[in-house]
């Protein structure tokens, strides 16, 4: 008996017991556990919440406004709970459950690459499955190669809109209300 019970489903309740250093993800009804990104990774991820979050959560230095941010939130994609590295909603489609995870599909997705591994699941699982789910926007920040890569969902499928490289200013969908200034997402000078 006690067999069939560890094969059940992984529900929300089991990512509360992923070890302090992981990051849980419930992928096909298994819990799969990543190691916690390294520096330059979580460099960048700060970096760009930062970027953001001024102008476009609170409408500072000449931006919109109206955007909420969650950093590595857990999201139910279709019964699987992803957590990307960032990821952004319109203010009026955000809703934050008391509890489990999120259930309103963000209108933006960053995944910030760290290596081959994390590169090769971003891009061959976790887009695929973003698009399915409907995320507007994905962007691919690579700290390493300092590349930004910008796609758009266009039917079903994605479209790559721009690339940008080095510590560029840039107006990046769906972000492009404003310039932004990449060298602070590639953690230069600091």
């Amino acid at each position: 008996m006690a067999e069939a019970a560890r094969d059940l489903p992984k529900t929300w309740e089991d990512l509360d017991a992923v070890p302090e250093g992981y990051i849980g993800e419930i992928i096909d009804g298994e819990l799969v556990m990543h190691p916690r990104p390294n520096d330059p990774h979580s460099a960048a991820q700060s970096n760009l919440t930062s970027l953001l979050g001024g102008p476009f959560r609170f409408g500072k230095d000449g931006g919109p406004g109206g955007w909420v941010f969650r950093v590595e939130p857990r999201i139910d994609l279709g019964g699987d709970i992803r957590v990307p590295d960032l990821a952004g909603w319109h203010r009026t489609r955000f809703a934050a459950p008391r509890k489990g995870p999120l259930t309103v599909i963000p209108d933006w997705i960053c995944e910030v690459l760290s290596g081959d591994s994390t590169a090769a699941t971003d891009r061959s699982e976790k887009m695929p499955l973003y698009a399915a789910s409907g995320v507007s926007h994905v962007w691919l920040a690579d700290p390493e190669l300092r590349t930004l890569e910008v796609f758009r969902l266009l039917g079903a499928k994605w479209l790559l809109v721009d690339t940008f490289h080095g510590s560029v200013r840039v107006r990046a969908e769906p972000f492009d209300a404003i310039e932004l200034d990449l060298a602070p997402l590639w953690d230069e000078g600091a």
